[in-house]
């Protein structure tokens, strides 16, 4: 069955083009809002929550021993309701609600506010929630999720009820304590959660996907292009809040948003009204005006999801502007992956101001925890206009086999992620063991900050090094020592270094040296934000000025690249490689300390900054020196080092633009004499992947030598590794760079600002090394030691050429009349290829997946694939 005639036989489970009609709005039989801990009611948004302080309620009833009121006279500011919020019930042990309902799928909403209330911290709270037979929350932790910009954690959850009566239990961890701050228990529509949704493994295929005793918890309601919409203004009697889609927009593109407040919009028989109110489909977004740029991205929104589940994502359309049927026809793109070619709303609904929606599943097992929603003009269209529309986008998790909606709980290797969905139907495998690990590091991580929070650090951490960082200990560098010996020891929360005889971790600092070296983590002295979290500049006691990398907790990387940060900086001193000064793992926090490098990463002095430009002898001995520190990680060790992220942001520079290799977090130790490679998982930043280690999943120390050819033509083009905004042939710099290379054409597309000031022999030799490092294949490419003489080499000539120029000739500096190609349109994301394009090697463009996981489809990406992770990891 085709794509499109996939999408007409769904459109006619959707649809019915000869009765429309305006239905009514949702009158729920049972409507049950408590706010919890309240002695009367609180009025919120025109609807009544009732005390359950009250003597007087009967419904729900509580069971709570050792209950506590607790509340807040002045709560945060930026809460929307904060009456309703002000107050909690604190559960020190388990404890319940019941509520008599009436038998079918209600909505189940659960409102957490952390505050401090007597000696009940957010930070000692954690807690599992379980609905009869789902578990709604596994080890839930609701400081880690709120914040003074959104203060409140909202948790909205479709369950079907099937008895008559509903038991929300509250179950909090060891030496812990649950809180709940308000509930709402409300009837829904059965047909607001589908039987029916599209295969992304068969686009345009309908498949059965569930049962009524799925259970989904309801992740996001997006106004794509409108403002924000209340309970109270969801006209459909539903009572959700739709949330602006700003801040789930990826890149510079952002399209236009705009609205026809006046539409009136129609609803088919199929299309209840409670679908989503009128005012989701009286805004959309579209891409703006310019067809040519239209041409050259598509808008794309990223949602952090939890791994393990299969997603629904359910599209909004409504066409409030084209009357013509072939005016604008797009594509849509789930995870890099073509869910529909050739989708046209007028050809589909037959008219202006016509709702529609679109339902697909998605499977996340593996990969980066971000569900990718893209849509732009479909290539092969006929149509002259290059647009796209959506109004609104809701992702819904479903609940796994064991009925759990818990991450990291009940997903074990093989389920479906639904109850009922059949497995032929979803792509991709579940990975049980990643979870597993995964739970596991939680679990350590989680007794670590129960520790903490219980030792004091002169008693715990002066004679030895945290017990959950199972790392090695090695002799203390002279460079280490003398850091170390200027440091005065001191008790409570003054400084103090690690006493561990042959401990060369580094100098253990407390949180609150930390906060006065950084001025309590002052967002003006940020320096840089990576997938670890931000880097704050700071100077510590002795006045040693500092790069602080505090981690943040919901980043996708955590224990692990700490760890592994630790491990092999305490192991490895060079003068290119920077070094790390300490750490701390107070208060549940994870954060390296290490030497302030004033210049910053070599990529803001390339491009995108207003930094001075780098000479050409700068540069040189700026790769010279990068290519010290990586020849020492692959030769300095008995097993070598794999750095693994090899790219410009990751090369620093000092105040003497001194190169010096950073971040370890990804790195692996080499190959044992007795084997030639190591089996990973992908991982890496998309422009810099080795396309071997991608295809093979094998790691070498050639894919270090791969990722700094792509930086050697970094540096000599002066733009971004991946851009594009520029025409297929270009938006791989390593891809197009080569290919001017084999055609002896380099020197057209360097940057401008070179001409006049390097040799051709130079550039030649520079241009060979790059292009014998980006050898397809690991056994062609020099060894790092290789590459190092060869840029040695190249600075020889540059040398030689420009002191031969001191005369009045200058015989070998290349023309200054020398065309040269703009490289730098702004950068926006684009369209994904179809699954079955093979015009570009797409193992060059995978975004790499967590550390133990698999890539969810090596197959079915091309050139943009690696936008499935922006932030490279």
């Amino acid at each position: 069955m085709g794509v499109r005639s996939g999408w007409a036989l769904c459109l006619g489970l959707l649809f019915s083009t000869t009765m429309w009609t305006v239905h009514a709005q949702f009158v729920p039989t049972d409507q049950i809002l408590i706010a919890c801990g309240a002695a009367s009611d609180v009025v919120v948004d025109v609807r009544q929550f009732k005390g359950d302080a009250q003597a007087t309620l009967k419904n729900p009833t509580l069971d709570a021993p050792q209950g506590v009121l607790a509340s807040i006279s002045a709560p945060n500011t930026n809460l929307l309701n904060p009456k309703l919020v002000q107050q909690a019930r604190i559960f020190p042990v388990n404890s319940s609600y019941t509520f008599q309902v009436t038998p079918g799928r209600h909505f189940v909403r659960l409102y957490f506010y952390p505050f401090t209330f007597s000696s009940y911290t957010p930070n000692a709270s954690t807690f599992s929630v379980t609905a009869n037979q789902y578990r709604l929350l596994n080890d839930f932790r609701p400081v880690l999720y709120s914040s003074d910009s959104k203060p409140l954690v909202f948790k909205e959850y479709s369950l079907n009820v099937t008895a008559s009566s509903l038991v929300l239990n509250f179950s909090p961890a060891s030496s812990s304590y649950a809180f709940i701050n308000a509930i709402e228990v409300v009837s829904m529509p059965d047909n607001l959660v589908p039987r029916l949704a599209l295969s992304l493994a068969q686009p345009g295929t309908p498949i059965a996907w569930g049962s009524a005793n799925t259970a989904v918890e309801m992740m996001y309601h997006l106004n794509v292009g409108g403002e924000a919409v209340t309970p109270q203004n969801d006209s459909s009697g539903i009572w959700r809040t739709w949330q602006v889609d700003d801040p789930y927009l990826f890149g510079a593109a952002r399209g236009k948003a705009d609205s026809v407040i006046a539409a009136t919009i129609q609803y088919p028989s199929q299309v209840p009204e409670y679908t989503a109110p009128p005012v989701v489909y009286q805004s959309a977004r579209t891409m703006g005006v310019s067809e040519t740029v239209n041409a050259a991205f598509n808008l794309t929104w990223t949602l952090p999801v939890d791994l393990g589940y299969t997603y629904l994502v359910r599209l909004h359309f409504c066409e409030l502007w084209v009357t013509s049927i072939g005016f604008r026809v797009f594509n849509i793109y789930l995870n890099n992956r073509t869910a529909e070619n050739g989708v046209d709303i007028i050809a589909l609904t037959g008219n202006l101001n016509y709702a529609a929606f679109r339902d697909y599943l998605v499977r996340m097992d593996t990969g980066v925890a971000k569900l990718w929603v893209q849509i732009g003009p479909a290539p092969s269209s006929s149509s002259s206009y290059k647009d796209a529309i959506l109004n609104g986008l809701e992702i819904w998790k479903l609940n796994s086999t064991t009925g759990s909606l818990g991450g990291g709980s009940g997903v074990n290797a093989g389920e479906d992620g639904g109850s009922g969905i059949q497995t032929g139907a979803i792509a991709g495998a579940a990975v049980g063991g990643v979870a597993a690990i995964a739970l596991a590091a939680a679990l350590i991580f989680f007794c670590c900050c129960r520790k903490t929070s219980k030792l004091s650090p002169t008693k715990s951490r002066k004679n030895a090094p945290p017990s959950w960082l199972p790392l090695p200990h090695h002799g203390i560098s002279d460079t280490m020592a003398s850091k170390m010996s200027t440091v005065s020891q001191k008790s409570g929360t003054g400084s103090y270094v690690s006493t561990v005889q042959g401990s060369n971790l580094g100098r253990y600092f407390t949180f609150a040296e930390l906060q006065e070296a950084t001025n309590n983590f002052d967002e003006s002295l940020i320096l840089g934000v990576g997938g670890f979290g931000k880097v704050f500049k700071g100077e510590i006691d002795d006045g040693t000025k500092v790069a602080v990398k505090r981690g943040n907790p919901c980043s996708e990387q955590g224990l692990t690249e700490f760890q592994t940060e630790i491990e092999l900086l305490s192991k490895l001193r060079h003068r290119h490689l920077v070094s790390l000064i300490g750490y701390c793992e107070e208060h549940c926090e994870m954060i390296l300390v290490y030497d302030y490098m004033a210049n910053g990463p070599l990529r803001g002095h390339l491009y995108g900054t207003e930094l001075p430009t780098l000479s050409w002898k700068q540069r040189l001995e700026i790769c010279i020196g990068a290519a010290r520190g990586l020849h020492y990680l692959h030769t300095g060790a008995a097993q070598g080092i794999i750095h693994r992220d090899v790219k410009t942001t990751n090369i620093l520079l000092d105040e003497n633009l001194v190169a010096k290799v950073a971040d370890f977090g990804l790195s692996k130790t080499g190959p044992s004499l007795e084997q030639t490679h190591i089996s990973t998982a992908v991982k890496g930043s998309f422009g810099y992947l080795d396309p071997e280690y991608f295809r093979r999943q094998q790691l070498t120390e050639k894919s270090d030598v791969y990722s700094f050819g792509v930086v050697l033509m970094e540096v000599l083009c002066a733009r971004p590794a991946i851009n594009p905004a520029l025409s297929r042939d270009q938006v791989n710099l390593a891809e197009w760079a080569l290919q001017k290379q084999k055609s002896g054409l380099l020197e057209s597309i360097m940057d401008p600002k070179l001409v006049g000031q390097c040799s051709r022999d130079s550039v030649r030799k520079f241009g060979e090394t790059a292009e014998k490092c980006l050898q397809e294949c690991g056994v062609d490419r020099p060894a790092m030691g290789d590459v190092l003489w060869n840029l040695e080499h190249a600075l020889q000539l540059h040398e030689v050429a420009a002191s031969g120029s001191a005369g009045s000739t200058q015989p070998n500096l290349m023309d200054a009349s020398a065309p040269m190609v703009s490289l730098m349109p702004p950068a926006m994301p684009t369209h994904p290829l179809d699954d079955d394009d093979s015009s570009v090697s797409s193992e060059k463009h995978i975004l790499g997946s967590d550390d133990d996981d698999l890539l969810e489809d090596a197959s079915a990406s091309a050139v943009f694939s690696q936008l499935v992770n922006p932030q490279g990891r």
